[in-house]
């Protein structure tokens, strides 16, 4: 566990640092919203709301790969949308 976060979760990921956006940062989804948590300014946002039923979250660049029940949002977060 990291600042309360359980990295072996399938709804936490973390951004490794040179790898785009994000690096450094836990991504995470509670209830039904993305959130980001910056552990140098302990703060966190959330940036996307309205996601059903997640299963596992993943990072790679600047994209977050939600997968949930029926369905598989990509988020960008150079642009800070669902594409």
């Amino acid at each position: 566990m990291t600042h309360g976060f359980d990295l072996d979760s399938p709804l936490v990921c973390e951004g490794i640092i040179g790898d785009g956006c994000g690096g450094g940062r836990i991504f995470f989804i509670e209830d039904t919203c993305l959130n980001v948590y910056d552990p140098t300014t302990q703060e966190s946002m959330i940036l996307c709301e309205n996601i059903p039923d997640a299963i596992a979250i993943d990072k790679s660049g600047c994209s977050i790969f939600i997968a949930c029940q029926n369905e598989k949002i990509e988020f960008d977060l150079s642009s800070m949308k669902k594409i």
